[in-house]
């Protein structure tokens, strides 16, 4: 799944979501979107265990900060 962070400490905090995210997903990838104020993450986690991790790795972040995107696989490689 494909998840958009808004946050405002985004570039602050992308350390240690990184690193707690990958602790519980290690196929997960997260960088800043255009502009450094949006997480991009992938992550096999459902919504609800992503925002504990988001908890856990910096503080409270508003459940509506959190925006699912649709995959972009298209399927071509089997996966």
């Amino acid at each position: 799944m494909q998840y958009m962070v808004h946050d405002p400490d985004a570039p602050s905090r992308l350390a240690s979501i990184e690193a707690a995210l990958v602790m519980e997903d290690p196929t997960a990838l997260v960088d800043l979107a255009a502009g450094g104020r949006t997480l991009r993450i992938a992550t096999l986690l459902p919504e609800a265990a992503l925002l504990g991790i988001l908890l856990q790795a910096g503080g409270p972040l508003a459940a509506t900060r959190v925006e699912r995107v649709p995959s972009e696989c298209c399927g071509g490689c089997g996966g």
